[in-house]
């Protein structure tokens, strides 16, 4: 029997695409929590494998050479996992190009940008009227692009589903929160309401989801996402 991944894990759109691409490859894993609000980021033996103190990380006592092997940063931890199952990177070349393209625009674009949407329209104990509207506004071009992507195919790197569409689709969801609209994003909004049919999606979206705090995030609504 295969040994359980450890995964380092709190109910955040970082921590969903690990919990996600877990659940998605069938993969056994155990949850540690890495309580963002109590700085368990720091704790020393965290910090032996994610050396960057951010969550998620990843321990697989079944590593390529037959050892222990540790894994940090959302992205490497997916193509990790990807290239371990052999899943959810494509077919072809050309396929695996284009979900390594689509994970570093979630990586280095939506992410931060989203991220930083949230921080100053909900955290930030000042406000800054030009932080909002800066990352608001490049949140929703950001979408845009994502839109336009979407009409021409059914995931973001293809006729597939892949690591990149997990990436995505956390920070995506949360498209309230930015304050955002999907009005005149039809794409997307088909995409996230594909995307959350699937059952192994949903159970990594539910992994410890009664910790986060901040409740202003159910966007399981039933205009847009019925439940099923």
């Amino acid at each position: 029997m295969t040994a359980p991944i450890d995964l380092y894990y709190w109910p955040t759109p970082n921590g969903w695409k690990v919990s996600i691409a877990l659940e998605e490859m069938g993969l056994p894993y155990t949850t540690h929590l890495i309580n963002l609000g109590k700085g368990d980021q720091f704790a020393p033996d965290f910090l032996k494998i994610a050396p960057n103190n951010r969550m998620p990380a990843i321990l697989d006592p079944d590593g390529p050479d037959g050892k222990p092997m540790s894994v940090f940063e959302s992205g490497a931890i997916l193509q990790y996992l990807a290239r371990k199952t052999g899943r959810f990177m494509g077919a072809t070349e050309r396929d695996r190009i284009a979900v390594e393209e689509w994970l570093m625009w979630q990586m280095g674009g939506l992410g931060p940008m989203a991220g930083q949407t949230h921080h100053f329209l909900k955290y930030a104990p000042e406000d800054i009227a030009y932080a909002k509207d800066r990352y608001r506004s490049e949140t929703a071009r950001l979408y845009g692009v994502l839109d336009r992507r979407l009409a021409e195919r059914e995931y973001v790197a293809g006729d597939f589903y892949s690591i990149a569409d997990m990436s995505i689709w956390g920070w995506a969801s949360l498209w309230e929160g930015q304050e955002q609209s999907l009005e005149d994003k039809p794409h997307l909004a088909r995409w996230l309401k594909q995307l959350w049919s699937r059952p192994a999606l949903r159970r990594g979206r539910a992994l410890q989801a009664d910790l986060r705090g901040d409740r202003s995030d159910t966007w399981v609504q039933a205009d847009l996402f019925p439940p099923t």
